[in-house]
């Protein structure tokens, strides 16, 4: 049996979860990868010196239920999972498509509720740790952000609601919420200047945020220093959900 503790994540060669994957690494934690692109998670894990990893759809239930299923019984125990799988639509109502509402859906919270689903099936003898990708859009009003508002969301209730389902099995369900947040995801806006420059305007704190801001945040919520932590929304937003900064005086 594996002695350290062994965590999956969904999404991990996106921009926060490669974060986190150095991050646990680094603490000598065994770490699954999953992704949809074989040719991104072969380049990680060699870089990594040989991380175990699948290439997963995350939308796909069946599909996440057998990887998740398949990585407990091959390492013996499975102490986390992580959905950092998502996308970003910037979009009015009137202007968004039914394609591209559905995709947005699926992206966001079909993954989260797969992730919880196959989770919950794994956890339910051992307990452990599920941490789900929300957003501040879903907390706060913003424009041209419905979809995508919807869809976190509904991610949020996802987190909450599985949370006290499971809390009795002992499995922690809990949703971060970053702001905008320096990912390839996010390229078509920091990769505009004027864009980027009105993105962190609306921060309270003057910027967006960084990836590894958000890792570590997650990897907590992973460890066991949280072990009295569940159905928790946790802004790593700079204060756009919460505050309405003024000039210092």
């Amino acid at each position: 049996m594996n002695d350290s503790r062994t965590t999956v994540i969904f999404g991990a060669t996106g921009g926060i979860g490669s974060q986190l994957v150095r991050q646990l690494s680094a603490k000598g934690e065994t770490v699954v990868l999953a992704a949809r692109g074989r040719e991104r998670l072969e380049t990680f894990s060699a870089e990594l010196g040989g991380v175990a990893f699948e290439t997963v759809d995350a939308t796909n239930f069946s599909a996440v239920d057998d990887f998740v299923k398949r990585t407990k019984a091959e390492h013996g125990r499975l102490d986390g999972i992580v959905n950092c799988v998502g996308s970003i639509l910037l979009k009015a109502a009137h202007q968004t498509s039914e394609e591209e509402w559905r995709n947005t859906l699926a992206a966001n919270l079909d993954s989260a509720f797969a992730t919880v689903r196959a989770g919950a099936k794994a956890m339910r003898a051992d307990g452990g740790s599920i941490v789900l990708m929300a957003s501040a859009a879903a907390r706060v009003g913003l424009p041209n952000h419905e979809a995508i508002a919807a869809a976190k969301a509904g991610v949020i209730g996802l987190g909450r609601s599985a949370a006290a389902t499971y809390a009795s099995k002992g499995i922690r369900v809990n949703i971060v919420a970053p702001g905008l947040v320096d990912t390839p995801m996010a390229a078509e806006i920091t990769g505009n200047p004027l864009m980027l420059k009105a993105s962190a305007a609306m921060h309270p704190l003057g910027r967006i945020g960084q990836p590894a801001e958000i890792a570590t945040v997650i990897s907590w919520l992973l460890s066991d220093e949280s072990s009295w932590v569940t159905g928790q929304v946790i802004g790593i937003d700079g204060g756009l959900s919460s505050v309405r900064a003024k000039a210092a005086v």
